[in-house]
């Protein structure tokens, strides 16, 4: 059970209905610090007060003093109702979507001739606004396609039809450049003029379609009266239009009218991308994040992203794609879970979006203040693993070695996330005879830290092995039971692969829960393949070295590569001694076998 409620809450608790609605908790100080949506009241809030709560919910849970509840007709209705009082009170416990004020709109302004433009305020002033644009760029083309199209005015004049009565106006250049087709003088209708705003709306709308249906209607119907020069005008507009629909990401020519949601998560971060389609066409793509405040899952997250976005974007598709099951009703909307076919290709293509949205994000980050990225993701490896304090020093240890021979270690070091090349380590073992990794792992753990202790230098904040439970544990031995300092010790694990699969931490070590796309994964699996690489490298020079002044390199006709094959198949110069003409022969070929044969039968021979 929890800690002891406030009574307040406790008879509250016990009032609750089995009704759907939204729940809002205050602390003692009476701020709203939590909204939240339920389908039933009554199960949904006791679940936070009946159950051991973890992490991060645990603590919202401390600080509850008193809470309130508003019921609702439906769970449609409810998810709307949380979504206000979030946007209106901006609790501290809920997830914020990212403000959009910094994306373009296309605005349809309120007026007697409306003007078409970008802007990036959306008033309440009963204009209509259509984005927002993730790309200032694809806003400007529709504008281009619009202003090609059709001659509406740009001019800021508040025309009224009034003032176009009594003459008030006069055109400007515009009108002589072809460019507007001069309603301050009343040279175009004012329903000829919404006439266009009304084709216009529908283009920004992405119903290109049913536009494009309409023009070759009226072309058609032109050109069958003879009005040659009005049919003329009526295909230049259909020809833009065609050619921008062209231009667009066509999905399926069977799907017509849907949104789509997808998602990539990322531990901490939740990256959704929404995608809408209009006629087959893509017409709109918008990605964002979304911060974890609470243990959010995926479902609740994806849910919140569909609520929220589906008010701010308007103009609702009667189906939503996803790619899981919403445990909510969204008034009356189709929500489908594609399994197969244009609908799955389409969410897969909305989740590259997403995917693509993630990666560019962290190269700004990383490129714009790359020591708050990295501190972000050390962060985020100390909360994974509990440890006391940042891991900004971390050095990773890896063996390397030949049957037992040429037997190396290496090190790398990472501060504040990345590698640091002077502080980069080779050991050559020199207590261990044959391939033995856990005593070579000892002996250079012992070497490195016995030497930092002696000469009173910092320890890193982490240590991490290349291997499993059994490398981490002869660390411990060297770390805790030899020299008696406390380092937090990890261990990285591989597939059959070969490709970093696991992180364990602890003893007995246990597997720390990390998602393979995640930030803190990818840290790992670059420390891990930085030290395979520094080990490796030092083994293959001191590997190399050692065969080249063998006895083969006296043989003359007979090179590295050819001394290389023969050690890595017979194992050394004795192997190769003892092996005859045809074994010899089946690796490097009979003419040098011959030569390799004959020198060593030579040697052989007593002088």
């Amino acid at each position: 059970m929890m800690t002891e409620l406030p009574e307040i809450v406790k008879q509250k608790l016990a009032a609750l209905p089995s009704k759907p609605g939204v729940y809002r908790y205050f602390d003692q100080k009476g701020e709203l610090i939590y909204v939240g949506k339920a389908k039933n009241l009554k199960r949904r809030v006791s679940s936070y007060f009946n159950k051991e709560q973890t992490g991060k919910t645990r603590v919202l849970v401390s600080k509850i003093a008193d809470l309130e509840y508003s019921i609702v007709d439906s769970e449609a209705e409810a998810l709307l109702l949380e979504n206000t009082m979030i946007k209106q009170y901006k609790p501290r416990y809920n997830i914020m979507l990212k403000d959009d004020k910094t994306y373009p709109w296309i605005c349809i302004k309120k007026e007697a001739f409306p003007r078409v433009f970008l802007t990036r305020r959306k008033v309440g002033d009963g204009s209509d606004y259509f984005g927002p644009y993730p790309s200032v760029r694809t806003a400007h083309i529709l504008l281009d396609l619009i202003g090609q199209a059709y001659k509406i005015r740009s001019c800021r004049t508040p025309l009224t039809e009034i003032g176009v009565e009594k003459k008030k106006y006069k055109v400007c250049l515009d009108y002589h450049i072809h460019k507007c087709n001069g309603p301050c003088e009343g040279l175009v209708s004012k329903a000829d003029y919404n006439a266009m705003i009304a084709e216009i709306r529908e283009i920004v709308r992405g119903n290109l379609g049913g536009v494009l249906r309409q023009l070759k209607a009226q072309m058609m119907d032109h050109a069958s009266r003879m009005e040659f020069e009005q049919a003329h005008e009526v295909k230049v507009k259909y020809e833009l239009l065609e050619e921008y629909q062209s231009r667009s990401t066509v999905v399926s020519t069977t799907i017509h009218d849907v949104e789509v949601f997808s998602y990539v998560d990322d531990d901490e971060t939740f990256y959704v991308n929404y995608m809408k389609v209009k006629d087959g066409a893509v017409v709109q793509s918008h990605s964002f994040e979304m911060k974890r405040k609470l243990e959010e899952t995926a479902d609740e997250l994806l849910l919140l992203a569909v609520t929220e976005l589906r008010q701010q974007f308007g103009d609702h598709a009667p189906e939503i794609i996803v790619p899981m099951k919403l445990d909510y009703e969204i008034g009356n909307v189709e929500i489908t879970v594609p399994q197969r076919g244009d609908k799955l290709k389409l969410l897969d293509l909305s989740r590259r979006n997403a995917m693509q949205y993630r990666i560019d994000l962290d190269k700004h980050r990383s490129l714009v203040d790359p020591e708050r990225h990295q501190k972000r993701v050390l962060n985020q490896l100390k909360e994974a693993l509990q440890l006391d304090e940042m891991p900004e020093v971390i050095e990773c240890f890896d063996n390397s070695n030949f049957q037992g021979d040429y037997a190396v270690a290496g090190m790398v070091q990472f501060v504040k996330g990345k590698p640091n090349k002077a502080g980069y380590r080779h050991f050559n073992i020199k207590t261990v005879e044959g391939p033995d990794d856990y005593a070579s792992m000892k002996e250079v753990v012992r070497r490195r830290y016995s030497r930092l202790i002696e000469e009173g230098k910092p320890l890193p904040n982490l240590i991490i092995t290349d291997g499993g439970k059994g490398q981490m544990e002869v660390v411990r031995k060297v770390i805790q039971d030899e020299l008696h300092v406390d380092i937090p010790i990890a261990g990285l694990a591989k597939d059959d692969r070969h490709r970093t699969n696991e992180l364990l931490f602890g003893f007995p070590p246990k597997v720390v829960g990390l998602k393979p796309n995640s930030e803190v994964f990818r840290l790992l699996a670059h420390i891990q393949d930085e030290v395979h690489r520094f080990a490796i490298a030092f083994h293959r020079k001191k590997f190399e070295k050692g065969f080249i002044h063998s006895e083969l390199a006296d043989i003359k006709g007979i090179g590295k590569k050819t001394a290389e094959k023969l050690l890595l198949e017979l194992k050394s110069v004795k192997g190769i001694k003892e092996a005859s003409l045809e074994r010899l022969a089946e690796i490097v070929g009979p003419a040098k076998a011959e030569i390799v044969y004959n020198h060593l039968v030579a040697q052989k021979k007593p002088a």
